[in-house]
C-alpha cells in the first residue's frame, strides 16, 4: 500500500513537469471579453479545467431617462472564464475559453435613474491556468 502512494506521488510530479503548450496560448480582445485559445499536450487522461483571469479598464456609458449618453466613465475590472474539457485524447486537449463580460457597477453613473453599460474593456493583463486532477499543471501570463 505504501508503494502505491509513492507511485501516485511520482506520477503527479511527472504530470506536472510534462504538460506543455503545443500551440498558443493566443489571447484575443473581443471588446468586452477576452478569449484564449491553444493546445496542451503531456497531460494525463483525466478531465482538464482551463481558467482565464483578466484585468483591465472598462469604458462605461451612462444613459439618462431621456436617452442622452454621458461618455467618459471608466472602471477597473477583473473578469474570468472557465472551460472544463472531458474529452482528453492521448493526453492532449485543445481549449477555447472566454471571460464573462463585466457589468457596470450601480454607482458608475451620477444618478440612480440612469442606465450604465460597459461598451469596451482595455485589457491590461491575463493569466491562463490549466488544471488536471485538482492540480495546476501549466500557467501562462500575458500583459497587453
Amino acid at each position: 500500500m505504501r508503494f502505491a502512494a509513492m507511485f501516485e506521488a511520482l506520477e503527479r510530479r511527472s504530470l506536472l513537469s510534462s504538460a506543455h503548450f503545443v500551440t498558443g496560448p493566443t489571447f484575443t480582445d473581443q471588446g468586452t471579453t477576452l478569449k484564449a485559445t491553444g493546445s496542451v499536450a503531456g497531460l494525463g487522461n483525466g478531465d482538464v479545467t482551463v481558467t482565464l483571469n483578466a484585468t483591465g479598464t472598462a469604458t462605461v456609458l451612462c444613459t439618462n431617462p431621456g436617452g442622452n449618453i454621458a461618455p467618459g466613465q471608466t472602471q477597473n475590472v477583473n473578469v474570468s472564464g472557465q472551460q472544463t474539457i472531458t474529452d482528453v485524447k492521448n493526453g492532449r486537449v485543445t481549449f477555447s475559453v472566454t471571460t464573462i463580460a463585466p457589468t457596470a457597477p450601480k454607482n458608475a453613473c451620477p444618478n440612480g435613474k440612469w442606465t450604465a453599460s460597459v461598451t469596451n474593456v482595455n485589457f491590461s493583463s491575463a493569466t491562463l491556468i490549466v488544471q488536471q486532477g485538482g492540480q495546476t499543471v501549466l500557467t501562462a501570463s500575458q500583459t497587453f
